[in-house]
């Protein structure tokens, strides 16, 4: 197996006494797309602060390419990065900006226009050469950052919350277009965000954090399908979470709802929790069959190709989603309603 781009082992950091991370392990094998995804305040940024070298860890040792980093400068740990504000230099054009890093290094004038040339034309800014940042859209902004960054042909590229100034339109075109460029150079990158759409169209594995720690490391579709805890569940993805009991091997019962769960193997009467997603549930006035209860309709929101509603099912409050009616009409409160959870769709979740 191949020797990670990345490891941290044990990182810890405090500021002011106050504990932030708390011993966080992470390896991120040559060309993978790792994010560290969580709310504000629980270390993400501090996480990649330390990776670039920016502030000291307390603890833990941060590895690049085998070789422990802790005490070497960020300008000699072969990262690019990419910041929120992309932060190019007012008075430089393109061109300039993103030769920059290689002028510094003092590599020959031919190689750099050689390698400039190709990285603009990789970022689709070839004709924008000449034109200073003022000039450029949020995008193309973005675009030139990331040049810059790639350039050098860093082990490492680092993007901090890199699409958070840009209209939602443009963010998920953005998205699409970074891990193209990333995939074509196979380069190593870790980003933070809290954006669970940003992390899930981008990653290859994300980390969701807490307080300090990793909660749960996988895939995008292993965190969506099993995320394990209450907060991975809900803070990636909507769901409705519901203490459940044990009623037969494979069978759980929530309030009026008995719901078909293989994995579900406690004794009768024990106590589990369990989340399900608003798009695994079905509502229809016609569902009829051994797993299906009634339910109320309690509000509904039109959200373009789809619509949101809540259900309340006995004493259980259900969020549900389901494609628009092509006619334009909502379910409407109050309205009576059969509904139905399918088989595999109830995930476990610890405690």
């Amino acid at each position: 197996m191949a020797e990670p781009i990345l490891r941290l082992e044990g990182l810890t950091k405090s500021f002011q006494g106050q504990k932030v991370l708390h011993g966080v392990d992470l390896a991120i094998a040559p060309g993978e797309f790792v994010t560290l995804l969580g709310p504000s305040g629980c270390g993400k940024t501090t996480t990649l602060n330390l990776v670039a070298g920016l502030l000291a860890a307390d603890a833990g040792t941060i590895r690049l390419r085998g070789e422990v980093v802790n005490d070497r400068p960020p300008q000699r740990r072969r990262l690019g990065m990419v910041f929120q504000s992309y932060a190019l230099f007012p008075h430089m054009t393109v061109t300039e900006n993103v030769a920059y890093g290689l002028e510094v290094r003092r590599m020959a004038g031919a190689d750099i226009a050689l390698r400039v040339g190709a990285m603009l034309d990789l970022v689709r800014l070839s004709g924008a050469e000449a034109k200073f940042p003022s000039q450029l859209s949020g995008g193309m902004q973005q675009r030139v950052a990331l040049a810059r960054a790639l350039v050098t042909e860093p082990d490492l590229l680092l993007l901090d919350e890199p699409l958070s100034n840009l209209d939602a339109a443009l963010r998920r075109e953005m998205q699409v277009e970074i891990k193209r460029i990333q995939g074509t150079l196979g380069v190593a990158t870790l980003l933070v965000t809290h954006s669970q759409e940003e992390a899930l169209t981008m990653s290859d594995r994300i980390a969701v954090m807490r307080a300090g720690r990793i909660e749960r490391l996988g895939t995008p579709l292993e965190i969506w399908r099993n995320p394990r805890t209450r907060f991975v569940c809900t803070f990636l993805g909507d769901a409705t979470v519901m203490e459940a009991e044990q009623a037969e091997a494979g069978v759980l019962r929530a309030g009026t709802l008995r719901l078909h769960v293989p994995e579900a193997d406690g004794t009768p009467g024990a106590r589990r929790v369990i989340a399900v997603r608003p798009e695994h549930v079905r509502l229809d006035g016609q569902l009829n069959g051994p797993d299906t209860a009634d339910a109320t309709v309690v509000e509904a929101h039109f959200r373009g190709a789809h619509v949101a509603c809540l259900v309340q099912c006995g004493e259980q409050a259900i969020q549900v989603v389901m494609p628009a009616d092509p006619s334009g009409q909502l379910p409407l409160p109050g309205a009576r309603v059969r509904l139905d959870i399918p088989p595999g769709a109830v995930m476990l979740l610890d405690g």
